[in-house]
């Protein structure tokens, strides 16, 4: 039976669920489709402040891609690279371009796709019993370079080739210590702290989130700012939010930002 992406949205957060129990919520072909399209559309949508992915159930994340299909969907080098840079790149790009701050909240297993996916989100809020890796190395096949981008971006060149070399499955707290992991906390707090996570982010100024956001990517092309991007950076002079924060802290308050 094949898997699917389920979605939620309440009041601002939008919620994203890898959704195929029977295989440890593997990714298979429609699901990296489904990923993509709903990744677009809450890219889309004004009303969205934070994103949460996560994986179904409490046994994992997602266990990469679903490697029975690819006996199919990789047949030849045309398919193959249809299947990796029209779904799979196409589905981590999109959450790598999500304006919005995403979470990533892993329980279990996050390996392979799994790993890639989680990698491309902002923060990761795991369990202690979680793991990490990605051994493809011993099915005899590479990561597709356009998969690569955001643990490279996440972790640098050192830590990826030693996950990718080694095909060693890694702790949460080795995971942690090597950069993959923002924070790690007890198997039963996940679900807790991924919500308080993306209760904070929504607490403050949505214009300012996807500024934040903004700025570090551009940052990371590592070229100078020029002027005009230098004067933008002051953009929330104008806005009522930034009248809004200065006026709820002299008043003592907390603030009732709109994103205006």
């Amino acid at each position: 039976m094949p898997g699917e992406i389920l979605f939620n949205q309440d009041a601002g957060l939008a919620t994203l669920t890898l959704h195929n129990p029977d295989k440890l919520n593997a990714v298979d072909a429609g699901m990296w489709r489904s990923l993509k399209a709903r990744m677009d559309a809450i890219n889309a949508d004004p009303e969205v402040r934070c994103v949460v992915l996560r994986g179904a159930g409490d046994k994992a994340f997602a266990a990469g891609g679903d490697i029975e299909e690819f006996i199919t969907v990789r047949a030849t080098v045309d398919d193959a690279l249809h299947y990796h840079e029209e779904l799979v790149a196409a589905a981590l790009d999109a959450i790598r371009a999500c304006p919005v701050p995403t979470v990533a909240q892993i329980q279990g297993a996050c390996v392979g796709g799994g790993l890639e996916i989680a990698g491309c989100c902002d923060l990761r809020i795991a369990g202690e019993s979680s793991r990490f890796g990605a051994p493809i190395n011993k099915l005899g096949f590479s990561m597709y370079p356009g998969e690569m981008a955001g643990l490279l971006e996440l972790v640098g060149p050192a830590v990826l080739l030693e996950i990718l070399l080694e095909g060693r499955i890694l702790s949460a707290a080795e995971a942690l210590a090597k950069g993959l992991l923002t924070r790690v906390v007890a198997d039963s707090e996940v679900e807790v702290e991924a919500a308080a996570t993306a209760a904070r982010i929504m607490k403050g100024a949505p214009l300012v989130a996807r500024w934040h956001k903004q700025w570090v990517h551009r940052l990371m092309q590592g070229q100078p700012l020029s002027l005009d991007e230098k004067r933008s950076a002051f953009d929330f002079l104008a806005t009522a939010d930034y009248k809004e924060g200065l006026d709820a802290f002299l008043a003592k308050r907390s603030p009732r930002f709109t994103g205006q």
